[in-house]
């Protein structure tokens, strides 16, 4: 038993008060083929198969006794080799995380990286060879465990496999950084731990998995342990011979570490250091020297446990996996009326995409009305082009395809398409006048029961529903584009909305699987807000005299997924002007209307970039519209100045009752605007960085709450 190794866990385990902790059964069986006695280790946490199985301090104490058992059957020549596999459906998805954010100094964390490595490293250390079956969802630790066997196999059912780490703002720090460029090379290596990681945590299948290398059998899901038992003995028995290629060792090497570089420059451009950490330890492994790959990650993870990208990554994926499915301010459930057909007033791209998410999701009828037949042919024509995609990508079969097209109408008349409609939700010209026309409309024809839902994303929902007999079922239901990959759903309350409206309107957003946040009847709500304020700093600058490049340029060091300009094109500068004056009129005294973008839009520009080069380059002929005045600040004066900006009018907001706390307000800049995880959206960013005190005389959020606790 290595008592050094069980100490540490021992103390550790102190740190984690409310770990779910997970046990090592160890059970024996005969290998076929007269193969010979074989221990096999199962990582189970309960019968639920549905909750993940974690590694803690505690977890891992029970995978070192565990070892313990087989370490000495193995050295006494009672067994042929040990096996590691999880509960159905779940291998072992990682690290408790819920343990590590409570961590205070650098020692205790220093602790959990060796704990892990230092048990894991006994699988590899055995007298006999190791073998991990992975049988389900693998992340992290559960998938770094399995890289110190001697070999592997993957379930064809295996959904998720991913080093999800720089992701969260760690290294994946129990051998992955050094074990897997040397298993499948270093450029495969980058794509896993660096590239996946970075492009919103993308997952391997079991495919997958077995293509990279990192697995050397793949099986089908159904008889998948049968089928790994049997590979196990025919390669024990020498029938089967596992074969690698050489690793590249040269110049190879060196460039995908450079490649991981560009890749981590274009996504976080230098502002969160998880990724280069990661890549520093993917370079050194070149040599092959493991133990000092994993002295290195021990030192990674340790400081970067203890640094506000962590805490920040760590306070974003609660919001999301927490608080994104339990909505603060949601009423009873039990009020929600049944949604058995939608309505959607429009048909164009907005109205389609909601068109078929709807019917998608619900799969119930969805009929869409316009102003001619001829828009309403497109966007009933939109809805089945898309849903043919799915049936050519295998997402749908035949059958499905063709009852999705069958519940999908379009009429001109409203009473003919809307008499037996619950749900309506309208998708027309953003102007107030002309929503007030399509509900009055729409509520003449509808039943009483029906829910009347506006996609509006500025205009007030109250003024809206003012002019109807029955304002209370009229609710606010903001998507963003676009709409099947964007989460966030922001649900407007406006002043005379009841319970019942709400209810439903959450318990729709539910079977949309969107992430739903209730925000209060304020112009642009929550993530437009943020954002024209955000923007409308940058413009202001560019139009007193900052070059265009310097603006865009400060405010890189935020990592944000794309530059304000950019951001300006994917939204159409001519929504984005109506926002503006939206805001504008709302509050005059610190929202302003760039003349220089105005002057865009008027000139029919779709933004202010070309790519004829393959870059963003500012366009001539946006160049030549722009006036700007004499005052030129520097990357850090724009920086402050947008940040002071943002953390006035998120602090107005708190103030004004919009969201409930802070946190939706990060919850919505993550889920609707794409705002990186390693920032946890933006309120713990603006107090790391000290401009929620000095603009607002207060942090907004707790010590401890996405930092150090106190």
């Amino acid at each position: 038993m290595s008592t050094t190794t069980a100490e540490l866990l021992k103390g550790a385990a102190e740190l984690f008060p409310g770990e779910v902790v997970t046990s090592a059964h160890v059970r024996h069986l005969e290998l076929p083929y007269g193969a010979g006695r074989f221990a096999l280790i199962t990582l189970d946490n309960g019968f639920d198969h549905t909750k993940p199985t974690t590694f803690g301090p505690g977890s891992l104490a029970n995978l070192n006794v565990a070892i313990d058992q087989v370490e000495k059957e193995a050295a006494d020549g009672d067994i042929v080799g040990v096996g590691i596999t999880g509960k159905p459906f779940i291998f072992a998805v990682g690290a408790d995380l819920k343990g590590v954010e409570l961590l205070k100094n650098h020692d205790d964390a220093l602790a959990i990286g060796k704990g892990g490595h230092e048990v894991f490293k006994r699988l590899s250390g055995l007298a006999v060879p190791t073998f991990a079956y992975y049988n389900g969802a693998a992340m992290g630790g559960g998938v770094e465990v399995g890289l110190h066997c001697s070999y592997r196999t993957v379930s064809k059912a295996l959904p998720a496999f991913s080093l999800p780490e720089v992701f969260l703002g760690l290294v994946p720090g129990w051998g992955g950084c050094a074990l897997l460029p040397n298993l499948i090379g270093a450029d495969k290596a980058v794509s896993v731990i660096i590239e996946n990681s970075l492009n919103q945590n993308k997952q391997l299948n079991g495919k997958k998995v077995h293509e990279l290398g990192i697995a050397d059998a793949i099986f089908e899901g159904a008889d998948f342990l049968e089928q790994s038992l049997i590979w196990t003995a025919q390669v024990l028995k020498g029938d089967v011979k596992v074969e690698r290629p050489d690793i590249d060792r040269g110049e190879a090497w060196d460039q995908a570490v450079a490649r991981g570089r560009f890749i981590a420059d274009s996504k976080v451009h230098g502002a969160a250091p998880a990724a280069y950490r990661a890549l520093e330890i993917i370079a050194a492994a070149k040599s092959g020297d493991l133990q000092a790959g994993f002295d290195a990650e021990d030192k990674a993870l340790a400081d970067l446990i203890m640094g506000g990208e962590l805490r920040a990554g760590i306070y974003s994926f609660n919001l999301v996996q927490k608080r994104g499915k339990r909505p603060a301010g949601a009423p009873d459930k039990s009020l929600a009326r049944p949604v058995t057909k939608v309505g959607v007033v429009g048909a164009g791209l907005m109205a389609s995409q909601l068109a078929l998410l709807f019917l998608r999701r619900l799969e119930v009828p969805v009929v869409l009305t316009d102003i001619d037949q001829e828009r309403v042919d497109k966007g009933v024509g939109y809805v089945h082009a898309e849903i043919d995609k799915l049936l050519g990508k295998g997402r749908v079969n035949q059958d499905k395809a063709n009852r999705l097209k069958g519940l999908v109408s379009g009429v001109l008349d409203k009473a003919e398409g809307f008499s037996d409609a619950d749900f309506i939700i309208e998708a027309v010209f953003e102007e107030i006048g002309v929503k007030q026309q399509v509900f009055a409309e729409v509520e003449a024809v509808a039943p009483a029961h029906a829910i009347l839902a506006t996609n509006t994303s500025s205009l007030s929902v109250s003024e809206m529903a003012s002019k109807l007999k029955h304002p209370e079922r009229v609710v606010g239901f903001h998507f963003f584009n676009p709409v099947a990959i964007l989460p966030l759903l922001e649900i407007v309350r406006g002043e005379q909305t009841d319970d019942a409206a709400l209810a439903t309107a959450f318990g729709v957003a539910k079977k949309l699987k969107k992430t739903a946040v209730l925000v209060k009847d304020a112009p642009a709500f929550v993530v437009n807000r943020i954002l024209t304020r955000f923007m409308g700093e940058i413009q202001n600058v560019i139009d007193e005299g900052t070059p265009v490049e310097v603006a865009e340029k400060a405010v890189e060091p935020l990592g944000l997924p794309m530059s304000p300009l950019v951001l300006l094109e994917l939204v159409g500068p001519a929504i984005g002007l109506h926002v503006s004056e939206t805001l504008n009129r709302a509050f005059p005294e610190r929202f302003t209307v760039s003349p220089n973008l105005a002057a865009v839009v008027k000139a029919g520009k779709r933004g202010f970039y070309v790519y004829d080069s393959g870059k963003p380059e500012l366009d001539p002929e946006v160049a030549a519209l722009l006036k700007q005045g004499d005052v030129v600040l520097t990357e850090e004066q724009v920086r402050d100045r947008v940040l002071d900006a943002v953390a006035q009018e998120i602090g107005l907001m708190l103030d004004e009752g919009v969201v409930a706390e802070a946190q939706d307000i990060d919850l919505c800049l993550i889920t609707g605007a794409g705002w990186p995880f390693h920032l946890g959206g933006i309120t713990p960013y603006l107090d790391r960085e000290g401009v929620s005190q000095r603009v607002n005389g207060k942090p907004f959020l707790e010590a401890g709450i996405a930092s150090v606790p106190a």
